[in-house]
């Protein structure tokens, strides 16, 4: 999604996030992130609207004036006024408007929760992934299109409910409506945008059995060591496994694991 951005809609990114920066230390941070939800949302689904508000052909002033019209009195005032910035901007594609709204919204929402709670969103949006990936009901539950989208996030609030932070049920009702392809990729990729917003990144370790305290404190400074930034493990167990670990942190993958080397041996044996 936003991280495909390119040209136009990558300068118009960065620049409406450092604007997001400064605005949110005088605003409620958890309105500003629901109600850019909101603006992403009427724009995905009114076609008219999206086309004028991302024509290069419209006036600035007039597509500003227009969403205006739309939104005031419906918005926190911050949210508004990056979305009249948003549109007078020049976008390399029509969708990339909304998805930054998005992206801005999911930033918003991190920053609701606090540095102190930075890492407990962090794993409560972990946790979250994996309980809807490891529950073929839910997650059927959760992608089914027949049920509305204001029913499905009944199933998220009655599944979160106050056992979690404020932000991770907001963005867990989020992921049923944003721009990714299913709950899962997006509850995914919220938490590469928590992780960036305190400049951190994520690592998916597989092992065999838990790691001790130590074991993970000394993987996340080789990790941190090795990227030069923090690293957050989320830690899978995977018996089957055997025995090691693998670690996935974007594009990189460390494959330990007992199993991954019996294949090497046997590919070697039949080579």
């Amino acid at each position: 999604m936003v991280s495909a951005m390119r040209g136009a809609s990558a300068e118009a990114q960065a620049e409406l996030l450092d604007r997001l920066t400064g605005a949110l230390g005088s605003a409620d941070a958890a309105s500003v992130g629901t109600d850019l939800f909101g603006a992403a949302s009427v724009i995905r689904s009114e076609a008219g609207l999206r086309r004028v508000v991302t024509d290069i052909s419209t006036p600035g002033e007039a597509k500003a004036t227009l969403v205006t019209g739309i939104f005031e009195g419906k918005l926190d005032p911050v949210a508004l006024d990056l979305v009249v910035d948003a549109v007078r901007r020049r976008w390399t594609a029509t969708r990339d408007l909304a998805d930054t709204l998005e992206h801005l919204g999911v930033v918003a929402l991190v920053r609701s929760a606090g540095d102190a709670d930075a890492e407990r969103l962090s794993d409560e949006l972990f946790g979250v992934g994996r309980l809807v990936e490891e529950n073929p009901d839910l997650r059927a539950a959760l992608s089914d299109h027949v049920r509305s989208v204001a029913d499905r996030r009944q199933l998220v609030r009655g599944l979160l409910g106050d056992r979690t932070l404020p932000a991770t049920v907001a963005l867990a009702e989020q992921a049923l409506a944003g721009s990714y392809r299913t709950f899962g990729v997006a509850i995914a990729e919220y938490q590469k945008i928590a992780a960036a917003v305190h400049d951190e990144r994520v690592a998916r370790v597989r092992v065999a059995q838990e790691l001790s305290d130590d074991d993970r404190q000394r993987l996340e400074q080789a990790l941190s060591r090795q990227y030069g930034r923090d690293v957050h493990l989320n830690v899978v167990v995977e018996p089957e496994l055997l025995g090691g670990m693998r670690v996935e942190i974007g594009d990189d993958v460390i494959d330990g694991t007992v199993v991954s080397r019996l294949d090497e041996a046997r590919r070697k044996l039949a080579g």
